[in-house]
């Protein structure tokens, strides 16, 4: 009995065996102990996953797994097998559940962010519940022209407009004829005055693109389109000008003959301006309008009325411009009128001497006038200017109205 005891108690361990006695025993229990934890760790996580996947299988249809092996719920979406992608989609009365006026508005807050990457994704998912939800459609647009509104007219700051009009790009084409009010309204009230803000630039490809699908639409929309462009048309950002005379050129070439005789005349006199432009990249530009069939034919079927805007802008040109490119386009579209009408053009050159030799003529009265003034107040005589006494008076004696 006591030998028994005896046995199972240690033995002692001798100097030169206790470094690798004490070692291996060291591992042992560092082992074991690893064995023990990474155990409970592994049955940790899988009880989660399997509390996921319980989760996911009521929230994804049972019958479109059917076939299919499970995905594992830790694995981004990227790193799926396209088989298995086909499974991830979710009931729709579960979406519907969660996917109200809130969300939408949450996820139309998430379009101000600075990464490009997630506007790209938001807009991805954005347009798929604009096609799925039939019935937050109406709710989607009405929020997105209240972040235009506020935009153009509050902040000018949001970095997320491109991504909403490339939506709505797509959106537009969808329109059923014809067009509900609700629709022009959001082009009349929204997309034209996205015109006016300085970083148009940065939306003006996709801002074009959704113009155009409206016009494409409907072709009476294109004079409310053209009178917008000459409200917001800038007078000191050659660059924004350039911007807006290519979007011109894509509007007219779907404008009717009808909706182009409503807005030809002050078309047309912003045009010359854009001719006489000292910025040769503006004034060429507006020269080239002329190379394109459409507008050339609407031009030459209303040249009565339009020849008489551009003429003197094409003379002056032609007298003192100082880039040769353009003199060299001012050229060739002066031949290009004189065999359009050539009488016509003869009748614009006639009026335009006689209001030149007018204008000198009222400048060298001007002229006169104030030699005459200047003398009188050198003087102190009163100048009789016609049939008007002008009194001069000392300047102490003037008084000036603020």
């Amino acid at each position: 009995m006591l030998k028994q005891i005896l046995s199972k108690l240690p033995k002692k361990v001798t100097k030169s065996e206790s470094p690798d006695s004490s070692r291996g025993d060291s591992g042992n229990t560092t082992s074991f102990g690893n064995v023990f934890q990474c155990t409970n760790v592994g049955s940790t996580i899988s009880s989660k996953l399997n509390v996921v996947k319980r989760v996911s299988s009521v929230v994804f249809p049972s019958s479109l797994n059917v076939g299919v092996e499970a995905v594992d719920p830790c694995l981004s979406f990227k790193d799926v097998s396209n088989t298995q992608k086909q499974s991830l989609f979710i009931k729709p009365a579960v979406a519907k559940m969660h996917m109200d006026h809130a969300f939408v508005l949450r996820l139309l807050d998430l379009f101000e962010s600075d990464d490009p990457r997630e506007r790209d994704c938001l807009k991805t998912i954005m347009h798929r519940i604009y096609g799925k939800f039939m019935v937050h459609r109406p709710f989607i647009r009405k929020s997105v022209s209240n972040i235009i509104y506020r935009f153009v007219f509050e902040t000018e700051r949001h970095n997320g407009i491109t991504e909403l009009l490339e939506i709505f790009g797509s959106v537009i084409s969808g329109f059923a004829l014809p067009l509900k009010e609700e629709h022009r309204m959001f082009l009349c009230k929204a997309l034209i005055p996205l015109h006016k803000p300085k970083s148009v630039g940065i939306y003006h490809q996709q801002l074009t693109y959704c113009v155009v699908q409206f016009i494409d639409k409907d072709q009476r929309l294109a004079s409310p389109v053209i009178k917008g462009l000459l409200k917001y048309w800038p007078l000191t950002n050659s660059q924004k000008e350039l911007m807006f005379i290519s979007e011109l050129e894509e509007i007219l070439e779907m404008t009717s003959m009808a909706e182009f005789q409503k807005i030809m005349v002050p078309l047309f006199r912003r045009i010359s301006c854009c001719l006489n432009s000292s910025h040769h990249q503006v004034a060429e530009r507006a020269h080239l309008l002329w190379n394109n069939e459409h507008i050339l034919n609407l031009i030459t079927q209303n040249r009565q009325v339009i020849l008489p805007l551009v003429f003197s802008a094409l003379v002056n040109n032609t007298k003192s411009h100082w880039n040769q490119a353009v003199l060299n386009l001012t050229q060739n579209i002066r031949k290009m009128l004189s065999q359009m009408d050539e009488e016509l053009v003869l009748a614009c050159q006639r009026k335009f001497d006689e209001e030149d030799s007018g204008s000198s003529a009222a400048a060298e009265r001007r002229r006169v006038t104030w030699e005459r003034l200047e003398a009188a107040a050198k003087s102190d005589q009163p100048v009789v200017a016609g049939d008007v006494i002008v009194p001069v008076r000392s300047s102490a004696t003037c008084s000036v109205a603020c």
